[in-house]
């Protein structure tokens, strides 16, 4: 037995006005043919030595022993179900609505009603899938008020984004598994995309027509410069030797990364380019001494064309003697051309 608090008052087991107990204990009962174990909670008389379950305790207790038996089943609970709604803040009735039950069944499956299993696969699928509850909001527009829905549909796409970033940083970090051990690889740093998000937009906010090519020139200098002078990376990223020079592993991912903002441009000749724009975020990633690399590299290759840019990239010794599509290791930055 647990005792969770003492409350002065009648007590119903001896009809005198004590301190009595509000304990909590372990309790085993059947259901459904199941057994379950559970924790029940009871105003305890020690005068009488007698549990008392109170009005609103036989709710709760009843509600705990289904949730045991829940869990047991593999169902979502009720404090599960709520969860869900306060995730989307959708209120009850529309959630039913969306579900095509009922209007007062979700109301029952977050108190005493169990769930069954059709609808309980539904609930998870919601929990898990955003884009899926955008799908069924959708399907449900006329049923609910506009401003809910409005309300509704911005918190799941809100979070179907974070959800597409959280998956999207696996993807690269997997990417990376296999040049973290070496240190040559990545700079002495395992690679931190919250500061890489950062880096991006800190050259945004400083170069003008900052396009792809020459975004990845500037942070594979701003990262080698930083080893030269204080042995490790900025951002923890490996680089590839390309024709055109110096390219993050995985910067297809990495520019997708939220905070990260770019728009294609159609040039004259037909072709497409990235071009990078502040996205306005203000992240804490960066040091004062990252700052100071950064705003170096700028002031140096900042405003020199893409073409020069290549040909000084070409030119290091770090570009010169790596292997083509081979990661260049990050001791051959010792002999950078930036100070």
């Amino acid at each position: 037995m647990e005792i969770i608090r003492k409350e002065m008052k009648l007590c119903m087991s001896c009809m005198e006005e004590h301190e009595v107990e509000i304990v909590r204990r372990s309790e085993c009962s059947v259901y459904k043919g199941e057994e379950v174990d559970y924790e029940a909670v009871y105003e305890y008389c020690d005068r009488t030595q007698e549990y008392l379950e109170m009005e609103d305790m036989i709710s709760q207790n009843d509600i705990a022993m289904k949730n045991a038996y829940r869990r047991k089943k593999g169902l979502l609970t009720t404090e599960d179900i709520l969860a869900i709604r306060r995730k989307y803040n959708i209120s009850q009735s529309d959630l039913a609505k969306m579900l095509g039950c009922g209007e007062k069944t979700i109301t029952r499956y977050e108190s005493h009603q169990i769930q069954d299993v059709v609808y309980d696969k539904m609930l998870k699928k919601i929990d898990t899938d955003p884009e899926w509850f955008l799908t069924l909001l959708k399907e449900s527009r006329g049923s609910m008020a506009l401003k809910a829905y409005e309300r509704y549909y911005i918190n799941a796409a809100n979070i179907l984004r974070g959800q597409k970033d959280d998956y999207l940083r696996k993807s690269i970090l997997a990417q990376y598994a296999e040049y973290i051990d070496n240190e040559d690889y990545c700079g002495n740093k395992e690679p931190d995309l919250d500061v890489v998000v950062d880096t991006v937009n800190y050259l945004a906010r400083r170069v003008q027509e900052l396009y792809l090519v020459k975004l990845v020139k500037l942070m594979w200098y701003a990262d080698a410069l930083s080893f030269k002078r204080y042995d490790h990376s900025i951002t923890g990223l490996a680089y590839q030797k390309m024709p055109m020079g110096t390219v993050p592993i995985a910067y297809q991912s990495i520019i997708q990364l939220e905070g990260i903002n770019y728009e294609e441009i159609e040039f004259d000749n037909g072709g497409i380019g990235l071009k990078f724009h502040d996205s306005g975020r203000i992240g804490s990633g960066l040091t004062d001494d990252n700052k100071k690399i950064l705003d170096d590299v700028i002031r140096d290759c900042g405003n020199i064309s893409r073409r020069k840019i290549v040909e000084r990239i070409h030119g290091e010794k770090a570009y010169m003697e790596t292997c083509e599509n081979r990661v260049i290791p990050y001791h051959l930055a010792k002999d950078l051309s930036l100070a």
